[in-house]
């Protein structure tokens, strides 16, 4: 049986956003990004969400958008590094869709997110061991969430789309 929507998880870095749009465009479905609907809903970007309304203030919004999106169908959606945290999350993901975990090791993770301002939880004094810890406490979640699990160290991302659609055509 086909599930109608395809969910990227994963960590900070990992291209989530980057995969699904390409990924969307090799099965032919829309494309969605939680972190931006969240943003377009709120008038605001993440940095700001998590400065006002905390961590649990961003959660709440993020799932009442996933919500929305998983009633959507024919949809690839990119969700955010955190999305996994809430149980419900998980469940409403798997319950609607395929699950993709994107994988990449620390130091591809830290390189790709090393300049970029708008990640809240990056922004302190060591941003390596956060990354380290947020994927000690977020990856057996992922693993909860997931159908596959697909690696993007020094892969092209045309390359981790087309895999990933295999993975789906063939469920």
């Amino acid at each position: 049986m086909r599930k109608p929507n395809v969910f990227l998880v994963g960590p900070m870095g990992a291209g989530k956003s980057t995969i699904g749009r390409l990924l969307a465009a090799e099965l032919n479905l829309n494309f969605r990004d939680s972190d931006r609907v969240i943003e377009e809903r709120t008038g605001a970007d993440i940095p700001w969400i998590f400065d006002m309304e905390g961590e649990e203030g961003f959660r709440e919004r993020e799932t009442a958008v996933l919500l929305e999106l998983t009633n959507e169908r024919d949809a690839v959606i990119a969700t955010g590094g955190g999305i996994v945290l809430r149980a419900e999350n998980r469940e409403m993901m798997k319950g609607s869709g395929f699950v993709c975990y994107l994988t990449a090791s620390i130091e591809q993770l830290v390189e790709r997110t090393a300049r970029d301002k708008k990640r809240p939880l990056l922004q302190v004094e060591n941003p390596r061991q956060k990354i380290i810890d947020l994927l000690a406490l977020r990856d057996p979640l992922y693993q909860d969430a997931a159908d596959f699990v697909v690696n993007t160290d020094r892969r092209s991302p045309k390359s981790v789309a087309q895999e990933i659609a295999s993975l789906v055509l063939e469920a």
